[in-house]
């Protein structure tokens, strides 16, 4: 049974995603929060496997929540995915940025729902990989926020930087297999490696690494053939 706490200061929109959710035999909804602050004190409360968290709220925002959250060494099995309006959004980047586990946008489909809930309840990141690379390469370089320590550390190897690239520039494992002429199970081998490494809670925190660092450049197509066209996707 997978525990999901709903935080969103409409009490229609939670309404709508419990109903949704609470159909799933699989789903329990544990709890709801209308701003952050109640949103931490309820995960601290009790402990859910997943938070569909909200970003625009009064008082303590869902970014602010997200942070507390991810830096509480209490709560590393919480999984955040970050609700949203607008894909491209500077918010949702700092809350990758930050360790939620992906984003939906609140007008997604029910199965889309019910499948970003499982997929961070198995500690997997929920992203489209176009939108989410997209998003990173337009806010990289604009955030002001200081550097989490994730990202000043490194000591990958060289074929770790190189799979973390790929994951950067939108692969899969299965993808970057191909592109290495390795096993599937060899790169989710690195990928881990390089996540333990850096201590990154997800795969978004590897996509916004590779950009940060400059193992990826935006504005390149995933197969590393040129710069991508305007509105290109992966």
């Amino acid at each position: 049974m997978i525990r999901v706490l709903l935080v969103d200061d409409q009490p229609l929109v939670r309404g709508g995603f419990a109903a949704i959710l609470g159909a799933s035999p699989d789903i329990e909804i544990v709890g709801e929060a209308g701003d952050g602050g109640q949103a931490l004190s309820a995960v601290r409360a009790l402990r859910p496997d997943v938070v569909l968290m909200d970003i625009r709220m009064p008082g303590m925002d869902g970014l602010q929540a997200t942070r507390a959250i991810t830096d509480d060494p209490d709560l590393t099995d919480v999984r955040i995915v970050i609700l949203t309006t607008f894909e491209m959004d500077q918010y949702v980047f700092e809350a990758l940025r930050a360790g939620a586990a992906g984003f939906l946008v609140k007008h997604c489909d029910p199965p889309d729902l019910l499948r970003a809930v499982d997929v961070a309840a198995q500690g997997d990141a929920m992203l489209s990989p176009s939108v989410t690379r997209r998003l990173v390469a337009e806010y990289a370089h604009l955030s002001r926020e200081p550097q989490p320590a994730w990202l000043a550390r490194d000591g990958l190897t060289d074929r770790e930087r190189e799979v973390v690239a790929l994951v950067g520039r939108g692969l899969d494992n299965e993808a970057i297999a191909r592109e290495l002429f390795l096993s599937p199970a060899t790169v989710r081998t690195h990928v881990g490696r390089a996540m333990t490494k850096l201590a990154a809670r997800n795969r978004a925190q590897l996509v916004i690494y590779a950009y940060e660092t400059g193992l990826v450049r935006a504005g390149w197509h995933r197969d590393g053939r040129g710069p991508a066209a305007a509105g290109g996707g992966v």
